[in-house]
């Protein structure tokens, strides 16, 4: 792969245009990420497998995402190639292991495997989608961030509503739709390009010195410990939630009060609130500063999973969605605002692989959660939501002692 600056396009994209076509892009790329939970149940059904399954199938994906944001990571790919080259070659990809999950796996172990790959490739867009969004309005990033925290909720949901729309259609179109999506991003991006800036110039020894290299020191930085420690604690909540969102729509009123049929639509009305959160941070943002705004929407979600937990079995179906969506918008709108402070607290020239470490760990922290959660769903039912609330208690606590360090050191002298 050649260098970086040597794929890099004159600034003839107005930043309006290219926020634009990244914010699609992300889209239509990040379709894929849920692309086989939106058919959850066709695959219960022609695998003969139960909730735990789901799961596994879920972390697999985020498996996948894990190892390609440790692999950015330490190669120092995000910070020394083309960010556009690197989403659309992962975005098409993507797409194919998409297309092989639906076409070729006909068991759980196969379905894991495509799955594993897909989530290698969503490393090369999800993260890099930052990076590239970052790079071309880099006065900008809380809102830019949020605005991509947006689409990925989007991109997220969307499976679910083409199920909704194409529900006599078999699932394996449903995942061809999804990876048609996933082929006009990486065209999109391809063509965007990337602003015009100064590439590192290392010499060889110092490349090859510093390329298997984490830049493990931004931790010492206390604010970008503490942004990224909120982060681990909204992730433990975030794609748990997003996992189990039809089956707490399934396993309550809800269901019964507006249709079976109806859950695809409303699991994605659910999810798709989280892409309202994010834009409403735009114009908070104007007022708040991201620290106070990411803290109060990492609260606001923990008590929208206790309110729901209690109130399941009392509460109208109406009132159990309203909590549902509000819960919805609550739990993703604190990411693009943790993310801001972590490129915010790191110097420039690590800001790619500083944000693949925090999404690696992140995502990691995920495998645990939505493990512990789907198999405790499978035993005990819908009290395994409590689950759900360990994350964002320690996120809150953490980020507050580490955003405070000098004042609590200061205090305990």
């Amino acid at each position: 792969m050649r260098s970086a600056h040597l794929y890099t396009k004159p600034m003839q994209h107005s930043q309006n245009k290219a926020i634009v076509f990244i914010t699609f892009a992300q889209l239509l790329g990040t379709s894929l990420w849920f692309s086989a939970n939106s058919v959850a149940f066709n695959l219960m059904q022609s695998w003969h497998i139960g909730i735990t399954e789901i799961g596994w199938l879920t972390n697999a994906v985020q498996t996948g995402f894990i190892l390609g944001t440790f692999v950015i990571a330490v190669t120092g790919i995000a910070d020394r190639y083309a960010a556009s080259r690197i989403f659309s070659l992962a975005a098409i990809c993507g797409a194919v292991f998409n297309l092989a999950f639906a076409y070729f796996a006909d068991n759980i172990w196969g379905g894991i495997f495509y799955r594993f790959l897909v989530g290698i490739s969503l490393a090369g867009i999800y993260p890099i989608g930052m990076k590239l969004a970052v790079s071309w309005v880099p006065k900008s990033k809380a809102k830019v961030l949020s605005i991509l925290v947006a689409m990925l909720t989007l991109g997220t949901a969307f499976p679910y509503v083409i199920k909704s729309l194409t529900s006599n259609l078999n699932w394996q179109y449903i995942m061809s739709i999804a990876s048609l999506c996933a082929f006009l991003a990486a065209m999109m991006i391809y063509h965007l390009g990337d602003p015009h800036f100064n590439s590192q110039h290392l010499t060889p020894e110092v490349t090859l010195r510093k390329k298997f290299k984490l830049p493990l020191h931004v931790f010492n930085n206390h604010k970008f410990k503490a942004a990224a420690l909120g982060y681990f604690g909204h992730m433990w909540e975030l794609y748990a939630f997003w996992t189990i969102v039809p089956l707490l729509i399934l396993q309550t009123n809800i269901a019964q009060a507006f249709g079976f049929n109806l859950v695809p639509l409303l699991s994605f009305f659910v999810i798709a609130c989280g892409a309202l959160g994010c834009l409403s941070m735009i114009w908070l943002n104007r007022y708040f500063s991201s620290s106070t705004l990411a803290i109060a929407a990492l609260t606001s979600s923990t008590f929208c999973c206790i309110i729901f937990i209690l109130g399941r079995n009392t509460l109208p179906a109406s009132i159990l969605l309203f909590i549902l969506a509000v819960w919805g918008t609550t739990v993703i709108a604190d990411s693009p605002q943790f993310s801001a402070l972590s490129a915010q607290y790191c110097p420039q020239e690590h800001i790619g692989a500083a944000l693949a470490i925090q999404n690696a760990i992140g995502f990691t922290i995920t495998i645990i959660s939505i493990s512990l959660v789907t198999s405790t769903l499978d035993r005990i039912g819908l009290e395994a939501i409590w689950i759900l609330i360990i994350g964002p208690v320690l996120g809150i606590i953490g980020f507050y002692i580490q955003w405070h360090i000098k004042t609590v050191e200061k205090h305990s002298t």
